[in-house]
């Protein structure tokens, strides 16, 4: 059973005191930075280079610091910048700057898990990792609720890392709702199938039903609209993740429950549990994901950039582009 932790497991004294760095001022860097204090978390600090980010940090009413001053001067440091950014910062920026017993916590799992970041001995090493985007997380605390988050300790230099994580979900409302003890590495597998398996084959799904609608004469822009461009769908997934994704199906008519329902047991599912497996197994625990996206960044991201630009002309892009023409900006932003 996974282990569950609630605001009765944690205490904000691990905080009390200390200075917390917030290396990344963006959107997890600011909802965090600004939860932590509401929750009376007295010393936050913003480290930042000098950009938009940075006067943000300043307007909100944070000390801000180049990246590494904000680190010499933290007793924990929040490391809250894009994972793709994270190794180079950390070695250039970061791992030297890093106190003796200090504590550094990442939002995700990734750079740990395949070693591309390798904190010195002498940190504590946690992850607080919220399963919600910035926006959500800063909007859920002021309203008094909370939002779930994965937790974990890779490395227990002090003894009292666990109790410094829990502060820290404590003090950005991630244990009002409980959080999961999940591992760097489990958090990085699942994040990576989600992106490179799940979503791929809805996305394929999507691509097929409008080719094969599409070539039996149907209108483009009303088989997108009948698709996802309604908003059906994200209506379909916020009831899925409040009820179930079957039990949501009761707010469905009674044509579309026994549609789905009758169809369920014929999908071959058999190629698509392969594809599932071969990209968990094959592409991301393997490890060839993370050396393949490092060589990616280091030619400058061309190929990210061929397939962005080669969807651009895709016979969907164009329909959709028809239907926001047709029925204006403001169905497209609802």
């Amino acid at each position: 059973m996974t282990k569950i932790y609630r605001e009765s497991d944690a205490s904000l004294v691990p905080l009390q005191g200390a200075v917390v760095a917030v290396v990344g001022y963006g959107n997890q860097g600011r909802a965090q930075a600004l939860n932590m204090r509401d929750s009376g978390v007295a010393s936050v600090i913003v480290g930042s280079p000098k950009d938009a980010s940075y006067d943000r940090a300043a307007q909100d009413g944070f000390s801000v610091y180049p990246i590494a001053e904000a680190v010499k001067r933290a007793d924990v440091v929040l490391v809250l910048v894009p994972d793709e950014v994270q190794p180079m910062l950390f070695r250039q920026q970061i791992a030297s700057n890093l106190r003796q017993n200090s504590a550094v916590c990442f939002a995700s799992g990734y750079n740990i898990a395949f070693k591309l970041v390798e904190p010195p001995d002498h940190v504590d090493v946690v992850m607080v990792a919220p399963r919600m985007i910035g926006a959500a997380v800063r909007r859920l605390y002021q309203d008094g609720k909370g939002f779930p988050a994965f937790v974990d300790v890779a490395q227990d230099a002090t003894g009292h890392a666990e109790e410094r994580a829990l502060a820290l979900a404590l003090a950005i409302g991630a244990l009002r709702t409980g959080s999961l003890r999940v591992t760097f590495a489990h958090e990085a597998w699942m994040d990576l199938l989600t992106e490179q398996a799940v979503w791929p084959l809805i996305i394929k799904v999507m691509e097929d039903a409008f080719a094969v609608q599409v070539a039996a004469g149907l209108s483009p822009e009303a088989v997108l609209l009948e698709l996802y461009l309604s908003h059906e769908p994200a209506e379909v997934f916020a009831r899925a993740a409040e009820m179930g994704i079957f039990e949501q199906m009761k707010l469905h008519s009674r044509t579309s429950q026994y549609g789905q329902l009758a169809a369920r047991p014929h999908a071959n599912s058999l190629p698509i549990e392969e594809f599932i497996r071969s990209t968990l197994h094959d592409r991301i625990m393997s490890g060839a994901f993370a050396t393949d996206w490092s060589k990616e960044l280091a030619s400058g991201s061309r190929h990210l950039e061929q397939l962005q630009s080669e969807l651009s002309e895709h016979p969907m892009s164009d329909a959709e582009r028809r239907f926001w023409e047709t029925f204006g900006q403001h169905e497209r932003s609802q």
